[in-house]
């Protein structure tokens, strides 16, 4: 059996998943992650479901001390922000729109807390995810068995090493399953609702983060559409997204998108739905599971969204990273959101969409 530390984020995942692993037999040591920001011209409110708040660590500190496993609260706040905060702020300014989920998982559960796994003298790290990962050479991640709540889609950046030193025990059940094991470990938690909003974003609108953390990024510029002509003025390109139709604040005799965000001269551009349509595009900050790039053609099934169904195409090598063509056009494809690749109930691999 192995020591194994399980980031607790006191919801009902995390804590079966520790619960789990000590039933196997492992040496579990709980921890919580405090990554909540203490930022300039940030109202001190917390949301009350964030994995980062405070009522998350009484209640991961409750189930620890009910499976009689230690716990610790570990201080992630400046590595997070550089990480995690300052990155959704300048993709946003850039004209794209981040993913900050998956840069947690990448930089901060897989990366960040595996080092002080080892300070631990801990093998692995486990985590809630609903997922599977099957140990060997190569390793390879897998879809979980309840499609309503596979989450491989956000861990595609899961190279060999971190696949290797990780743990997702709850892969092979549903969320129902989960509920009924922690009643039955005697969790607190088993009912608790979840969490699915940005952790550090305190307000229902994301602009009300940026406007308040980097307000020095927000530069009025024009709304343009096809041929150049302005139809409006934008309060800044990090307020907008491809595909966004609502506040705009442009009268027109059809529904309006915005179809491209062009930060060297920080215009917006607008259009009809059909403008929206594109049949292929490029990814960057590649991550191949299995690990090399593949070096011929190949056909796999796309992901543009967590919640998108996956869509044919043709999977080329494209210098240090890819080009996707797909089989029909594709609508809103937008810059700085994860494309992932999968093959079956495998991920392949996948990547950041550019321009």
């Amino acid at each position: 059996m192995a020591r194994v530390i399980v980031g607790m984020s006191g919801g009902v995942d995390s804590s079966v998943t520790a619960a789990l692993l000590k039933q196997a037999g492992h040496d579990v040591i709980g921890v919580t992650l405090n990554v909540w920001p203490e930022l300039p011209n940030m109202p001190d409110i917390q949301r009350e479901d964030a994995c980062c708040a405070l009522g998350a660590v009484e209640d991961a500190r409750r189930v620890a001390d009910t499976l009689d496993i230690p716990y610790y609260v570990l201080n992630f706040r400046e590595v997070f922000e550089d990480r995690v905060i300052k990155d959704f702020v300048s993709t946003y300014a850039s004209g794209r729109t981040p993913n900050p989920c998956i840069r947690c998982n990448q930089f901060i559960k897989f990366d960040a807390l595996l080092v002080k796994a080892r300070q631990l003298g801990a093998e692995y790290v486990a985590t809630g995810h609903y997922a599977r990962i099957e140990h060997g050479t190569p390793s390879r991640l897998r879809k979980a068995a309840d499609s309503t709540k596979d989450q491989s889609y956000v861990l595609y950046v899961m190279s060999q090493d971190r696949l290797a030193a990780a743990m997702m025990p709850l892969g092979d059940f549903n969320k129902a399953e989960t509920r009924q094991m922690a009643a039955s470990f005697g969790l607190s938690v088993a009912n608790k609702r979840e969490s699915q909003d940005i952790c550090f974003v305190p307000f229902k609108r994301y602009t009300e983060f940026i406007e308040l953390y980097a307000p020095e990024v927000l530069q009025p510029g024009p709304i343009v559409n096809r041929e150049g002509t302005v139809v409006g003025e934008h309060r800044g390109i990090a307020l907008h997204t491809i595909g966004q139709r609502r506040g705009l604040g442009v009268a027109a005799g059809q529904p309006l998108f915005v179809t491209e965000l062009e930060p060297a001269t920080n215009t917006v551009v607008v259009g009809g739905a059909d403008e929206l349509l594109r049949s292929s595009c490029t990814l960057e900050e590649v991550n191949w599971i299995a690990g090399e790039l593949p070096s011929e053609p190949l056909r796999a099934m796309g992901k543009a969204r967590y919640r998108a169904p996956e869509v044919a195409c043709t999977v080329r090598r494209d210098g240090a990273g890819l080009r996707v063509q797909f089989d029909e056009p594709q609508r809103a494809l937008t810059p700085g959101q994860a494309l992932v690749l999968y093959e079956g109930e495998y991920v392949l691999g996948g990547g950041t969409i550019g321009r």
